[in-house]
């Protein structure tokens, strides 16, 4: 059976693909040190806030997990100043959504797109059934 909240009221799966920029793999890793550094100063309520690096193929993946749509856009608020410190570094492919962002958190994602990538998708896509089991974050 299929449980839909209220919008806003499930979590929300963050994932973009970016390529790096040749000879940028260094200057990368420290930036992104900086940013996770930052952003887990400032949002407690993150679930979780990952960088995986394919130093082979030139490419790096996030993947944040929100316990909310209010949480993405506070995040895209928040952050928004660093993303664009390494945006010299790669060139964002895609974004993809996972949930129930709100229409302003898709907006907050449709700007970074076009900031920091080269003109890639957003996607988008609400969960048909399932459940998650998290913990409450305080």
């Amino acid at each position: 059976m299929s449980r839909h909240g209220r919008g806003g009221s499930e979590p929300i799966v963050y994932i973009d693909h970016s390529n790096i920029r040749e000879d940028s793999i260094d200057e990368l890793k420290a930036g992104v040190q900086q940013l996770v550094d930052f952003i887990d100063a400032r949002e407690p309520q993150l679930i979780t806030y990952g960088f995986y690096i394919d130093e082979g193929a030139a490419r790096m993946t996030v993947v944040a997990v929100h316990p909310d749509s209010e949480s993405l856009e506070r995040h895209m608020e928040i952050g928004s100043g660093e993303f664009r410190k390494l945006a010299h570094l790669v060139t964002l492919t895609a974004i993809e959504c996972y949930g129930r962002p709100s229409e302003r958190a898709l907006e907050q994602l449709r700007e970074k797109a076009a900031a920091l990538g080269d003109g890639g998708a957003v996607v988008s896509i609400e969960r048909f059934a399932g459940f998650a089991h998290l913990a409450a974050v305080t």
